[in-house]
């Protein structure tokens, strides 16, 4: 047989926000697929209409548009092997559970709720199945005349999958190796509902999987034990051949504790679990986003990759491309992964780095007209190249440089008591003649005219710079002197010593 094409799909539920562990997920199976030159499917599991949340579908796309996954077929990608909201594919399904029924390999079931709870009380760990099974009302344990009275009559049914007892389930994971199973802990799963006529996950998944050509299915942990049960279905329908090959990805954790990570733990911690900002319609509530909390995507994309994987090497900055290049299943670990948020914030300092000041400039001018700034993006990207290394993210620019774009009108007591000496202002009116004088004003002409002054006169350079940058600063932060007043300029320079010289005399 020759070799087929990897397809790999990601198929989440149009039932709110994405977690950050769909995003993570929906990463590995774009870094398989371009790894090994397949295709990534974008399929919605939408059957259960009772969980469906408006606006839900488009928030994903957008998710992946902004983090740069790109599909290559799927809802709003189009395809040969649509359409791709389960929704839609009603009829498909219905022909696969009739095969089914006519096989014997599934059976119709009209216990209703109350009658499922009725026995759940009477027998302890109630299981739908081979020890069950025929004292319940379903077509194995009544007559054919009854089951076709009970349909006539429009009582409503579910279609369950007929789990032979004490069958060795074997399931080859690439992450986990050989996972074995005894089918008598499997219950028979109910596949198709009459009420709405939409099949379950567990039938619509393996349907969907095989027509659709998936060669690989990489999902979270929680779907394992889902796993056998979708290998019985794959031979019930006799498909072994194109069964895919499962990966069954490690969970993430909490930060701290326990268990798997929630909106919850990001609600306490003060980090995002969400993509993008979500504003739930049913409950009004706003849940942080990454996108509206500063970060650049590759730095997301970065920092989930090794939430659960490593490339064999100690690098840890990856591009998406160099991402591909170095994915492997093989090394996932099969752990949970601490989200380790605070090395989130890590990458996107990293990132903020080496982003071209440029791009930064146009992200950071929003927030200075925000606060009542506007200059050009030339000086923007001048201020943006100095201090791009002391943030991690863009907006924190802000409190960083703002004295670049706004005069300080008080100057810090701790700084000035330490710093602003009896002869200071004295001093700083002889360098603003000697900085007047000046026709180059660039940054290596300053520096070389002021150390020559300072040398001259035998002043200490320390009492100088430190009292200079209280005047153009308000306090003693900042980058290199001369890089702040080639900055401001000339004029700028002057009237803020001046100004000092006023208030701190």
């Amino acid at each position: 047989m020759s070799e087929r094409k990897v397809r790999v799909r990601f198929a989440p539920s149009p039932t709110g926000a994405l977690h950050i562990g769909g995003v993570r997920t929906a990463l590995y199976n774009y870094l398989f697929a371009r790894q090994h030159g397949g295709d990534l499917i974008f399929r919605i599991e939408d059957t259960d209409s009772n969980r469906f949340v408006p606006g839900a579908e488009e928030y994903i796309i957008e998710s992946f548009k902004w983090l740069g996954i790109k599909f290559d077929e799927g809802v709003s990608f189009g395809g040969e092997h649509g359409p791709y909201h389960q929704s839609e594919r009603r009829d498909i399904y219905k022909k696969y559970v009739q095969q089914l029924l006519e096989a014997g390999k599934a059976y119709i079931a009209f216990d209703t709720p109350e009658e499922l709870d009725a026995k759940r009380k009477e027998i302890a760990n109630f299981q739908y199945d081979a020890s069950t099974r025929m004292s319940m009302r379903n077509s194995l344990a009544l007559s054919k005349d009854e089951v076709d009275d009970l349909i006539a009559e429009g009582k409503q049914y579910v279609v369950r999958f007929l789990i032979e007892p004490n069958e060795e389930v074997h399931v080859q994971d690439i992450i986990r190796g050989e996972v074995v199973v005894n089918s008598s802990v499997l219950d028979d799963k109910v596949l198709y509902k009459s009420a709405d006529e939409l099949p379950t996950y567990h039938l619509a998944n393996i349907v969907d999987d095989h027509l659709m050509e998936v060669t690989h299915v990489i999902r979270g942990e929680e779907w394992l034990p889902s796993a056998p049960l979708h290998v019985l279905l794959y031979r019930a329908f006799g498909w072994e051949d194109t069964m895919p090959q499962f990966a069954h990805l490690p969970l993430l954790l909490k930060p701290d504790g326990n268990g798997k990570l929630s909106k919850r733990d990001g609600d306490r911690l003060g980090f995002p679990v969400f993509p993008l900002e979500w504003h739930d319609p049913k409950t009004g509530d706003v849940s942080s986003g990454y996108r509206e909390s500063g970060y650049l995507p590759e730095a997301v994309i970065n920092f989930l990759a090794l939430l659960g994987w490593n490339p064999g090497n100690n690098q840890e900055i990856m591009s998406l491309d160099e991402l591909v290049q170095l994915f492997d299943l093989k090394h996932c670990s099969k752990a949970g992964a601490k989200f380790d948020f605070e090395k989130g914030k890590w990458f996107n300092h990293e990132y903020i780095k080496m982003k071209d000041n440029g791009e930064l400039a146009d992200l950071f001018m929003p927030i200075l007209k925000e606060n009542g700034v506007e200059v050009s993006k030339e000086m923007v990207t001048t201020v943006v190249s100095l201090m791009k290394d002391r943030v991690s993210f863009v907006k924190e620019l802000w409190d960083t440089c703002k004295f670049f774009f706004v005069a300080p009108t008080e100057y810090d007591e701790k700084t000035r008591k330490k710093r602003w000496k009896e002869d200071s202002a004295d001093r700083m009116k002889e360098l603003a003649d000697v900085l007047k004088a000046l026709d180059d004003f660039s940054a290596e002409n300053q520096e070389k005219v002021v150390m020559q002054w300072i040398a001259d006169k035998g002043y200490h350079m320390g009492n100088i710079m430190n009292a200079f940058r209280l005047t153009l600063v308000g306090e003693g932060k900042g980058p290199h002197i001369f890089d702040i007043t080639k900055v401001l300029g000339k004029e700028e320079t002057l009237a803020r010593i001046h100004r000092a010289v006023e208030v701190l005399k």
